[in-house]
């Protein structure tokens, strides 16, 4: 390693949602411009420019530790599975690259072998230079990350119960 430069910090967390499928959370996961209704700590997100739903698309995450531009790299609605960047900010985010799964969680059968969907897990992955936060160290920032993957989980299983209720009480399922 270089003098004057540090390892790149990795991370991941995830969350089951027992009560929803991927199918149910991924539609709002995949707009990426409303942040602002799951995670914690955003309490303004919208679209800056590009397409909605297409990679290029930037959008402004404002809340009450500061704010960040990021870009939406790629997405793949077959798989669930998106990857952003973070572009200028003031939270310390320097290279900051993320990518967020919707994955099935499976029942097991007898014979180990995996069974029907039981649900779904989300998966938050990040790799970044270290965070620019006086005293941040890797293991605090994965234990944030934690913490808004498990309140994402609560907010988007909660919106996806609500979701099926209403197509449910307007006949279209």
């Amino acid at each position: 390693m270089a003098e004057g430069t540090e390892a790149k910090w990795q991370g991941k967390a995830t969350a089951e949602l027992k009560r929803s499928t991927g199918e149910q959370i991924w539609p709002l996961l995949e707009e990426f411009c409303n942040l602002d209704k799951f995670f914690p700590s955003v309490d303004t997100c919208y679209r800056v420019e590009g397409n909605p739903g297409q990679p290029g698309l930037v959008r402004h995450c404002k809340g009450p530790g500061g704010w960040c531009n990021e870009k939406l790299l790629t997405i793949d609605s077959t798989n669930f599975c998106l990857s952003y960047e973070a572009l200028e900010n003031n939270v310390g985010l320097k290279n900051y690259v993320a990518t967020l799964k919707v994955l099935p969680v499976l029942e097991g059968h007898e014979d180990g072998k995996p069974g029907a969907a039981a649900g779904c897990k989300i998966e938050l992955s990040f790799v970044s230079d270290p965070v620019q936060l006086q005293g941040m160290k890797l293991e605090g920032f994965v234990s944030y990350i934690d913490d808004c993957v498990q309140f994402m989980a609560k907010k988007l299983e909660d919106a996806a119960a609500v979701k099926l209720k209403d197509s449910t009480v307007d006949g279209q399922i």
